[in-house]
């Protein structure tokens, strides 16, 4: 009997284990690793709760480790992606008339899975798969995406509990119906937890969702598939396919029943499904929500009141946290020339240090880059850079694809403020740095705006409150998570919700009431207790 409302108090965010020598969690994950390392898995899809093989047979490797097949996929068909959309389809009325705190239990115990019994698995899924180090894949696959659906579950409470005011007589409703249709959720390699939220904020608010991952996140998405399952989620609600983008997306996109994408990858993708959803209006029976967070050419910019200790630090980190393959990765530097040398001399101190390789030895700091094009790009952006008279490679710049995608850290020194390295994102571990006049930085700051067209994350080094506060104004527009003092990467969910503007994306902050508000359709329902029975008004007497 539904006669209760639950108090759904804040969260905290889930705390993150430190895999310390000798610490138990650290012998734990290491024999997670040695397990998987000896087990080829075999992977299908899901739709309708049901495991789909088709024997069309593809291989996944550990970007680190290219001989050791870790397991292998069952690629679909746009026949699969039919079959996933009828069954989400066929799931929807149930799933959207149970009670939203149901639901939210669901995601609750999915959460405490996560964080609990599978912890080690999602972790070193998203080691083994995507060669994150311990601490990046801890961050992500099992504190962020623990965070999205306890957050989410608290931010939904808000939301169904925002109503409209009722006066004698008259009692004012809003009911937050999921969309009607079904919920395209694209989600990218580079964080499990990303992942894993695109399809489940949808799901939270009654919504059924088609997921595609990325393939070169199927090992860890698996495993969140796993734990949907193990956590309740019913059939038909998440169903995961595995065929070609371009061809689920095709489908996709022509049905009438789509109400929406959420979305996370390349803004050349991103687009390409805009301009798509804007052909096929007319197919369809709503006009689809469309949420997306797409590239980035995200900055530092450092004032010669900066402490140099921090600036360094940021930027390494910034730039090079798992090879530089994050949306919000530090890839152009801004320093005054009255504080180069010092940065300099510190950062490469530092990056003399940084050990690259397997990220099953704790002690490294970078792994591969993803894949073989993600390879080739990356290194294309450095032998363009190298050629490029107006730039000195000053670090890194050498790669090696024979055991692993493997690519130094790598820093460019450009003369050229609008180089290619400096505009272009490049999703891997190479920064360029400009060097200023310490005078010239009226000319920086509008340069540091304009010069790329991406508005994700940037932040600012400086201990002269009046030059952040002068700097926080003048780059109000240049990116949607602005930092102060740190590094542009690390948002935290509830505590700074992430996405930008520009060609960044919608902006529709992950992890965050806004996000969720994407994924309903409100009815304002007005019940009149004393109606009116004569059409007469009281100004109509005579006098």
């Amino acid at each position: 009997m539904a006669n209760k409302i639950a108090t759904i108090a804040l969260p905290n965010n889930e705390p993150i284990l430190g895999y310390l020598p000798n610490s138990p969690e650290r012998a734990q994950l290491k024999q997670e690793l040695q397990r998987r390392k000896g087990t080829v898995l075999d992977i299908p899809m899901v739709i309708n709760g049901k495991e789909i093989r088709t024997n069309d047979l593809v291989d996944i490797f550990p970007p680190h480790e290219l001989a050791h097949k870790l397991a292998h996929y069952h690629k679909g068909n746009s026949e699969h992606v039919h079959q996933a959309i009828d069954a989400a389809l066929n799931a929807r009325q149930k799933w959207a008339n149970m009670h939203w705190e149901d639901r939210a239990s669901i995601f609750l115990k999915a959460a405490d899975l996560i964080s609990g019994p599978y912890r080690d698995s999602i972790n070193a899924a998203t080691m083994l798969g995507q060669s994150k180090n311990v601490y990046q894949a801890e961050i992500d696959a099992a504190c962020e995406l623990a965070d999205f659906l306890r957050f989410n579950v608290y931010f939904a409470s808000q939301i169904y509990s925002e109503q409209p005011i009722s006066t004698s007589g008259v009692r004012n409703t809003i009911e937050y119906r999921p969309l009607e249709g079904f919920v395209y959720s694209i989600t990218p390699f580079n964080f499990t937890a990303i992942s894993g939220n695109l399809s489940v904020s949808p799901a939270l608010m009654g919504n059924v969702v088609v997921w595609k991952p990325s393939n070169t996140q199927i090992y860890s998405a698996w495993t969140i598939m796993e734990i949907f399952q193990k956590a309740g989620v019913p059939d038909g609600v998440i169903n995961m396919v595995f065929a070609g983008g371009a061809e689920t997306t095709n489908v996709i996109l022509s049905h009438p029943e789509f109400a929406g994408v959420h979305f996370t990858g390349s803004t050349g993708v991103f687009n390409q499904i805009w301009e798509t959803i804007g052909r096929n209006l007319h197919l369809y029976k709503n006009y689809p929500r469309i949420v997306g967070e797409t590239g980035g050419k995200d900055f530092i910019l450092a004032h010669h009141s900066a402490d140099i200790d921090v600036l360094s630090t940021a930027i390494l980190r910034g730039a090079f946290e798992y090879q530089g393959q994050k949306c919000s990765a530090c890839s152009r530097a801004y320093i005054p020339k009255s504080i180069w040398d010092k940065t300099w001399e510190k950062m490469y101190a530092s990056l003399k240090t940084f050990k690259i390789g397997n990220v099953e030895n704790f002690t490294v700091i970078m792994g591969a880059v993803i894949s073989a094009d993600a390879y080739n790009k990356i290194v294309s952006y450095i032998e363009k850079a190298k050629s490029n008279p107006d730039n000195i490679l000053m670090f890194g710049g050498n790669y090696d694809k024979r055991k692993g995608y493997f690519i130094e850290p790598t820093v460019i020194l450009t003369k050229d403020a609008k180089s290619l390295t400096m505009r272009e994102e490049i999703f891997g571990p190479v920064l360029t740095i400009y060097v200023y006049e310490d005078e010239e930085i009226d000319d920086i700051l509008h340069l540091v705006d304009t010069t790329s067209e991406y508005a994700l994350t940037g932040a600012i080094i400086a201990q002269d409150t009046y030059v952040i506060e002068k700097w926080k104004q003048a780059l109000t527009n240049s990116a949607g998570n602005f930092y102060i003092n740190d590094k542009c990467t690390g948002a935290v969910v509830g505590q700074q919700p992430f996405g930008g503007a520009r060609k960044s994306g919608t902006n529709d902050k992950a992890g965050s009431k806004w996000n969720l508000l994407r994924w309903v359709s409100p009815r304002t329902v007005k019940e009149n207790y004393l109606p009116a029975k004569d059409y007469n008004y009281p100004y109509m007497s005579e006098e």
